[in-house]
């Protein structure tokens, strides 16, 4: 089977056209749209994924049997990591959980050996981003550039207007399912459900390295607890209800992961500079790599809460070389949160610091 795994060499990476000029004119765009949410909040935000739902801290547990193809950066060897996961929503600034939106899991895996991405990362962390849709409407630089203005009209719309939105998107693609075709992934994001986010899998939506091979990895629900939770709707939804759920699920119950990678067969049909593409799991299925476990505890205290918002960072470059992003989508994130992370901290007046384990995330 490891002859029909795609293997990395750095031609399978192919920019647009005017690249540089795009990341530059994306990332100024999403800066000056970010500098307005700082001046109603009065407190500077994260351009992405800004408002936070809960942070959780456990451990990755990396078996000794795996097969030699997955024994890759990280997985090379067995063993336990300490991992801080932060669970948010899409948006690039703060919403009602009443309206449905992409949600996100960002993974940090602490303790990580090998070449850094970045060269002034001089931490030992490996993150994923991942979020509950397996790929982006937008798949690439130029068609990012071309529906990010419409993702910040539909930020900034009334809530009704956003709810009514996501509404009529669920009827069209069940209409769409019914004649057997498949909807769009622009609808597929637009007509999210309000469903209890502990149940969903999260995925990477673009490629990365993985070591010898192309990958892209995501997380699903292993423990009958969180399993049990898919499909379900939450109740009674409020403006920050979502916290509240997390929160009192956390407060007594542990949950288990599975975190899975899916590897590249082949490149025309599991492109690497189009993130919008689904890469078929009958081809390529998903595969285990680690089991990622959260015991009970406090997910969103105040001190949490501010550290999460504050301190913290998540950034698809943190990493090894290992695991290098791969593609359009993850190039311009190379730019995008690191200039992100920096005008948050600056304008917070916060020091950016990387935590070393479980032990530097406030209880």
């Amino acid at each position: 089977m490891t002859d029909n795994y795609v293997r990395y060499t750095p031609e399978v990476e192919v920019p647009v056209e005017d690249e540089a000029r795009l990341i530059a004119e994306i990332t100024d765009q999403m800066s000056e749209t970010n500098l307005e949410a700082f001046e109603r909040h009065r407190h500077a935000i994260r351009d992405a994924h800004a408002k936070s739902h809960g942070v959780l801290t456990g451990t990755l547990t990396i078996p000794a049997d795996l097969p030699a193809h997955l024994r890759q950066g990280v997985f090379a060897q067995p063993g336990e990591y300490d991992v801080v996961a932060r669970i948010s929503s899409a948006p690039g600034d703060i919403h009602s959980d009443e309206i449905p939106q992409p949600r996100g899991f960002a993974l940090k895996i602490m303790g990580v050996e090998g070449n850094r991405l970045l060269k002034r990362d001089d931490s030992h962390s490996q993150d994923f981003l991942m979020v509950n849709l397996p790929v982006l409407p937008f798949g690439d630089i130029p068609k990012y550039k071309q529906m990010l203005g419409l993702l910040e009209k539909r930020a900034q719309a009334p809530q009704r207007v956003q709810r009514f939105g996501a509404a009529v998107a669920r009827r069209l693609e069940n209409a769409i399912e019914a004649v057997g075709a498949t909807p769009g992934v622009t609808l597929q994001g637009l007509a999210l459900s309000n469903d209890n986010l502990l149940g969903e899998t999260f995925f990477t939506q673009g490629a990365l390295r993985f070591g010898d091979y192309i990958g892209k990895v995501s997380l699903a629900p292993r423990s009958e607890n969180v399993r049990a939770l898919t499909g379900q709707p939450i109740e009674d939804m409020s403006y920050s209800r979502i916290e509240e759920v997390v929160r009192d699920f956390f407060r007594d119950n542990e949950a288990v992961y599975d975190l899975r990678v899916q590897l590249c067969t082949d490149l025309d049909e599991m492109p690497v500079e189009d993130a919008a593409i689904l890469w078929d799991e009958e081809k390529s299925p998903q595969q285990v790599i680690g089991t990622v476990r959260f015991a009970p505890q406090d997910s969103f205290s105040d001190a949490r809460r501010v550290y999460a918002d504050d301190v913290l960072s998540f950034n698809p470059w943190q990493g090894i070389t290992a695991h290098q992003p791969l593609g359009s989508i993850m190039r311009i994130r190379r730019t995008v949160y690191d200039v992100s992370s920096d005008r948050r901290h600056r304008l917070n007046a916060v020091t950016r610091t990387e935590p070393a384990s479980a032990a530097d995330i406030p209880a």
